[in-house]
């Protein structure tokens, strides 16, 4: 395991295995059991281009081979901020081949999370796209190269080198299409070799070892890593492609950024590629071109955030077929009610609710739930093996209905975050429950309630009033399109609660509102104190609402009034 990672304990490790979870399979192998199974099926689609299975094995050994050929050795950590393009999928494995470390990272992401990425992995590589969306990321990672002597080479997708760099780096930046051996193919499928070197480049690693890197999704200033084992991860995918039956013939759209856990594991992208199915790859939610990508290719299954879905169901009324979605899972953030009863009408599919984390647990609603189980709950535990508990403040096991933390250990949750041994400490309980920080509560079937954040409260003179739950309500009034609710500082009460919407058509005013939840029979403590009418939210990198800039932004309004 590697040092700043904490390992499961060795009986839990040998129940796993024992129970057919872990099978000691390595991800960087998959790829060529995908090849000799699915040959020249289509694997993935991007724009115009089209990679079969075969091509798909090819181009990761090539690329592995040329990831050593650079200088990226076995254990070396290296930052990956790529957009939705095979690129991304053929240089992660790649790497995960080479059995170098990927660390996966958000394109929104600029020099301060990077900086700390490089920094606490000590990372040997990064990968960037170059000039993408009117940004320069390649300028950026020539910047930080000063910084960092340990980051050894840049390659760029778009090829670009950045000009005025020091003599002494002016080898480090090199285009993505040059990491690969220097000789051609002779027979398809062969294994390729570098003159007077080693042929083999698979990656002879350790199941039980770290793969990769996904970052938390909190709301801290900067992420914590998260450490996924080979082990782990290969049991998520497969485990989550076989909940929801996925087949050679079914079609992935890829929507969220492909570094997200939901979109790359739950079970996203791996999940289709184990299963024999085509993995459609777009650059961005919009409506039409999703709809478009759908129509043309024929995808049948999706994964989205409720941010999306609202943006989705606003273009639903359009000219695209569509007919060939089977199902959509959304998760990554609470599906309020009013959103999840459109869904499935709007598009004439199956909604699946999926409640996760980077750091492990899933649960999702299953094909056999009852319609109200599946509109107001997040279903189950992937695994018999995921252990979950709800508990007070005090750590205490609330009663069944009763609202509390989650807590949760299992096959594919983590032990520990990476190098933060003093967070972890507090993240997780003396034998080994990690503390989400979710609010959720158990219905008598045992499926999960999300109530919210743990952080997501506010406390209003005293009373705890969840963020969620206000939500909910607002969104049931025909003139609020979108809303974030949040904490604003009050001398007196501590925090008041401040609402940002996004109406449809004319705005509501606060009184309205207020005397809207009233008739829901909302308490009063928890109605709404300061309304602020807004063209748009803003999101995260990942889709989500940004409630942390929402917050700042209430907070400066309350110093100011």
């Amino acid at each position: 395991m590697l040092d700043g990672c904490t390992p499961w304990p060795a009986e839990m490790a040998e129940r796993y295995r024992a129970r057919g979870y872990w099978r000691g399979a390595t991800l960087g192998d998959l790829p060529q059991q995908w090849s000799r199974q699915f040959g020249e099926r289509t694997a993935l689609v991007h724009g115009k281009t089209r990679i079969s299975y075969a091509e798909l094995d090819r181009r990761i050994d090539r690329m592995a081979a040329g990831f050593r050929i650079y200088g990226i050795d076995a254990g070396d950590r290296v930052v990956v901020q790529l957009p939705n393009m095979p690129e991304f999928v053929i240089t992660v494995f790649a790497l995960l081949r080479a059995n170098a470390k990927p660390v996966f990272c958000l394109l929104s992401h600029r020099a301060n999370e990077i900086r700390h990425l490089l920094e606490l992995t000590d990372a040997a590589g990064y990968v960037v796209p170059g000039t993408y969306q009117g940004f320069d990321h390649a300028a950026m990672a020539s910047d930080l190269m000063t910084e960092f002597p340990g980051l050894r080479r840049v390659f760029v997708l778009d090829g670009r080198v950045p000009p005025g760099m020091p003599q002494d780096r002016d080898d480090a930046f090199i285009p993505l299409a040059e990491v690969r051996p220097p000789i051609e193919e002779t027979v398809a499928g062969e294994r390729y070799e570098r003159p007077g070197a080693e042929s083999d480049v698979d990656s002879a690693a350790d199941p039980s070892d770290v793969a990769f890197f996904l970052l938390s999704g909190g709301t801290t200033a900067l992420p914590k890593l998260i450490p996924r084992t080979h082990d782990d991860y290969d049991y998520q995918t497969r485990a989550a492609a076989e909940l929801i039956g996925l087949t050679p013939d079914d079609v992935y759209l890829a929507v969220l950024p492909v570094e997200f856990n939901f979109t790359w594991g739950c079970p996203g992208v791996v999940g289709t590629l184990r299963s024999g199915g085509t993995v459609t790859l777009v650059e961005d939610p919009l409506p039409d071109d999703c709809f478009e990508t759908i129509e043309r290719e024929r995808v049948t299954v999706t994964s989205v955030v409720p941010t999306v879905a609202q943006l989705w169901l606003e273009a639903a009324d359009n000219p695209y077929d569509l007919s060939s979605l089977r199902l959509i899972q959304v998760g990554g953030a609470p599906l309020h009610r009013e959103i999840a009863e459109r869904i499935g009408p709007a598009f004439d599919c199956r909604l699946q609710q999926v409640f996760g984390m980077a750091e492990g647990l899933l649960t999702f609603t299953r094909e056999t739930d009852p319609k109200e189980t599946v509109l107001s709950t997040q279903g189950r535990p992937l695994s018999p093996d995921d252990e979950i508990r709800v508990v007070d403040e005090a750590g205490v096991d609330v009663q069944a209905g009763e609202t509390g933390e989650l807590l949760a250990r299992g096959p594919y949750t983590l032990r520990g975050y990476y190098r933060a041994a003093e967070h972890n400490t507090h993240a997780f309980t003396p034998d080994g429950f990690y503390r989400t920080g979710d609010l959720v509560r158990l219905t008598a079937t045992d499926d999960i309630v999300v109530a919210g954040r743990v952080k997501d409260v506010i406390i209003k003179g005293g009373n705890k009033v969840s963020a969620s739950e206000v939500e909910g309500h607002l969104l049931a009034h025909p003139a609020v399109e979108r809303v974030a609710v949040v904490p604003m500082p009050d001398p007196l009460l501590g925090e008041r609660i401040c609402a940002y919407v996004r109406p449809e058509g004319e705005p509501p005013t606060l009184a309205v509102l207020r005397e809207a939840l009233q008739g829901r029979g909302v308490a009063d403590y928890k109605l709404p104190d300061r309304l602020e009418i807004v063209a748009d939210l803003p999101l995260t990198g990942l889709g989500k609402i940004d409630k942390k800039a929402l917050a700042a932004d209430a907070a400066t309004k309350a110093a100011g009034s």
